[in-house]
């Protein structure tokens, strides 16, 4: 048999039996001691140039398996005080190494193509923004942020109900500080109106803009944010 591959391409000598083993169509089951030692030997024999600490751990499998095959040659089956130093010494326990090493082989490429696929994400690390905290800063006295994003959500799911969202493309865009104003013209005619009022518009960049524009709003102290019960209409009034 001719090899034309070096020792390095396998990752140790469990790995070289399983390539051999595969090589030669033999069932993991059923392994021809005699023939896959000799195969293993002549392999180490064609790798004259490998480095002490390297050939060391194949050596050591190739004394396994002559131990082995010794064993079987002699027919013996009762283990002796010698059979202690050797880890191999049936053929079920060549049988049950070379199938654990191939389940943690078969993990290990698992793992390595899950690792692949995550080096494709990148994760920023969280942030401290303590420091952009302003501690003093209260919504109303009546609901938190948690009640006005349940109204938001409660608004877009009727809405996606109705009817489907205007997708109509325009060029101008509208800001914060723009709808900021609009606003407050609005309470200033109105005084008092509902929250979802305000959304008269519905296309997905107006919605956002409108809710951050009454974040913002609410953050300055602007307005006064008043629910009469819980899951009640949520009602904004000029401060």
């Amino acid at each position: 048999m001719n090899y034309n591959f070096s020792i390095n391409d396998f990752e140790g000598p469990l790995d070289l039996l399983l390539h051999l083993i595969r090589s030669s169509k033999m069932d993991i089951y059923d392994i021809n001691v005699t023939s896959i030692t000799k195969q293993y030997l002549d392999f180490i024999d064609h790798s004259r140039d490998l480095s002490v600490d390297i050939a060391s751990e194949y050596l050591v499998m190739a004394a396994e398996l002559i131990h082995l095959k010794s064993r079987l040659l002699l027919n013996k089956k009762e283990e002796s005080e010698e059979d202690d130093d050797y880890e191999l010494n049936s053929e079920e326990d060549l049988r049950n190494k070379l199938l654990e090493y191939q389940k943690v082989k078969e993990v290990t490429s698992t793992f390595k193509e899950l690792e692949d696929r995550r080096s494709a994400f990148y994760t920023k690390i969280p942030s401290d923004l303590s420091a952009y905290r302003d501690e003093e800063t209260n919504l109303c006295s009546d609901i938190g942020i948690g009640e006005l994003l349940d109204a938001f959500s409660l608004f877009l799911a009727r809405q996606k109900l109705s009817k489907p969202l205007n997708t109509k493309i325009t060029k101008r865009e509208l800001s914060v500080t723009e709808r900021r104003h609009q606003i407050m013209n609005i309470l200033k005619k109105v005084k008092r109106c509902e929250f979802t009022s305000l959304f008269d518009t519905l296309t997905k960049p107006y919605i956002v803009v409108t809710f951050l524009s009454v974040l913002e709003m609410a953050k300055n102290k602007e307005i006064n944010l008043t629910q009469e019960h819980n899951f009640g209409r949520i009602m904004i009034e000029m401060k």
